[in-house]
This record gives C-alpha cells, structure tokens and sequence, in this order.
C-alpha cells in the first residue's frame, strides 16, 4: 500500500481467557480463545479496506481495536502516524474518537428511542465541544442534508420510530460524519436493511467517503459489498489474514483455498455458468487452543504435512496480493522439483 498510511496496525492479537465452566458441556475445557492472531495491514488515507469472513473470525474484534473499544493483547496501532495502542488517558481518547468513527450495524439499537433525530446528532457537538447554540443547528441542518434527508428542518422532531430503516442509517451516518472525522468504521452497515433500500445507502457512503476523503473500514460477510465498496480486501480465518490485496486480486484471482471456497459458496445469477467448487472438510473447529501449523488445515482440501507443523507466513503471490499459504510458497516450487528429480 502506499506511504504515510492513516492506519498502520502491526502484529495485533487479542485473546481472551476461556473459562472452564463456561465449556464443560462441550468437553472443550479452559485455555486461550485467540480472537484475533498476529494482524497486520496499512491503510492510507482516503482508501478503503474491506474485512470480511464468516462469523467468529476475528473481524468485528479487530475493528473493536481499530476504535479502542478493546485494548490489544499484543502488537501495536499507530493512528495518523502516532502509536496509540496504550493511550488510556480520557482527553487523548476523546480526541482520537472525534477523529474515528463508527457507523454501527444495526440503526434501530443505534439511536437513543427517547430522543428526537435533533437530539441525537447535538450528542456528539456537545460531547466535542463544537460550536455555537446557532452553529450547532447549522451543522445538524448541513449533516441531514448530506445524507439527502430534505428539507432537514422536517426531520429534527422526529423519533426513531417514526422513520424507515434506511432513513435511520442516513441519521447514523450523519452523526457519525457530523464532528469531521478522517477515519470510519462501518460494520455490516446495512445488513439489516431491506434489499431495496440497500443500494442507495450504500451509494451514499461511497460517495461521501471518496468526497470527504474518509479512510474507511468496512466489516462484512457480504463479498459483493466489499468488491463494490473496497479498494483493498482482506480475508480472514480464525483470528488470522489468511489472504490480503488489491480487492480485483483477491475477489477474482484469489489464492488461498478459504478465499476460494468463500467466493464458490456465492450464488451466480447465470443459471448456465458451473462455478468451481471448492471441497472443504469438516466444521469450522474450536477457536480454543489451537493447534500448531496452519489454523485451516482440518478443513483444507489441498494439506501437507507442513501444514501441520508450521504456520504460514504471508507472502507476495503472482497476482500481487499477499497470502498466507504454503501452496504459494516456495516450499510447493521446492518439493515439485523434487518430485521431479525422483522420476
């Protein structure tokens, strides 16, 4: 990715302890749940990275870290170019959540029910210190129409109950945008949405962020809205990025086998194309103590023995994205020459 990222995050882990009683029943017994393991990526500002994997796999902890809503286990964050992965101090963090928002997932538990959409969005100009009494009216006339709720002035005493989901999620956006930040988190942002109404807000956002020049980080499980909304993409598997790039490279030549079977499992609209399929094994297994070697290997249709003895470091493939799998690495070239060599 290009220099002087706004985002920088190396090496990040949080694990949380897994007590014994909470998985009796499931013979798991304690030991170390490894939300997210050993992740690293670059974001530059104005761009835009897509997380994306089933549920459980670390993407929604991860942007929780992004935001400082958990402290890391391990590794560093560095924001705008300052380490903040320690900063506990309140006027540091209210500082670096002016600067970083979230867009959450679900706007019907987003906004307060007793407060009017007025209300709502003076929160965060209270909060922040921001404005005049006739400033403040201003900026949350401005920030409605942003997000075309018009004339602005029809919406202030309205509640949440009396407007459509997708006019919820405008008033989220909204208040999210309304204090100037350079960084925003959306997390499956409109997943609860009806289809109909998904594509304007989604339309909305990227305009606002490419206009606005937001760093974006979109959480999804939802591969078409990463490729129409993402410059980058990212993969991931229990806890690790199993596969990271160019969004085109990752969603249309990718080359880790999870990847693979996640793009497969898409439903295509020609009922005449025979996608590949892609065979993994078994259930996804226990984020709990996991075993050495690769965190896919039970599941993969294409493991080696060094699959189970070693984990796989993220390399460059062919088609520019970076993969962590030893079939793009050079062990696979090695042992072809020395199949090769034993004809």
């Amino acid at each position: 990715m290009a220099e002087n990222p706004i985002i920088e995050v190396r090496g990040l882990s949080k694990h949380f302890e897994a007590r014994q009683h909470l998985f009796r029943k499931s013979g798991v017994g304690g030991g170390v749940l490894k939300a997210v393991d050993d992740v690293s990526f670059r974001i530059p500002k104005g761009h835009s990275l897509g997380i994306a994997g089933e549920s459980g796999c670390g993407k929604t902890t991860t942007a929780k870290m992004l935001l400082k809503l958990y402290e890391p286990t391990s590794g560093s964050f560095l924001f705008n170019g300052k380490d903040i992965t320690h900063v506990r101090g309140k006027e540091e963090l209210k500082q670096f959540r002016k600067q970083a928002q979230l867009m959450f997932q679900n706007p019907f538990e987003a906004l307060n029910p007793r407060f009017t959409i007025f209300r709502s969005l003076l929160e965060p100009l209270i909060v922040h210190n921001i404005g005049t009494k006739e400033e403040r009216v201003l900026l949350i006339k401005q920030a409605l129409e942003q997000v075309n709720l018009i004339p602005a002035e029809n919406f202030f005493e309205k509640y949440p109950h009396q407007m459509s989901g997708g006019q919820l999620q405008r008033v989220v956006l909204a208040r999210a945008l309304i204090v100037d930040p350079i960084f925003l988190v959306a997390d499956e942002p409109v997943s609860m949405l009806d289809v109909s109404v998904r594509a304007g807000v989604l339309n909305l956002m990227k305009a606002l962020t490419e206009r606005l020049q937001l760093t974006t980080v979109y959480i999804s499980h939802d591969l078409s809205l990463i490729s129409y909304m993402c410059e980058q993409t990212a993969i991931m598997y229990l806890g690790k990025v199993v596969e990271i790039g160019d969004t085109m490279s990752v969603l249309h030549k990718p080359k880790h086998p999870y990847t693979q079977a996640l793009l497969a499992a898409v439903p295509s609209p020609d009922p005449d194309e025979d996608p590949e399929e892609v065979r993994i094994k078994n259930h996804v297994p226990s984020p709990i103590n996991m075993p050495r070697g690769c965190h896919f290997q039970d599941r993969c249709p294409y493991t080696e023995a060094i699959c189970r003895e070693t984990t796989p470091e993220l390399r460059q493939a062919d088609t520019g994205q970076i993969v962590a799998c030893h079939m793009v690495t050079p062990y696979l070239e090695r042992k072809a020459e020395r199949e090769e060599h034993v004809i």
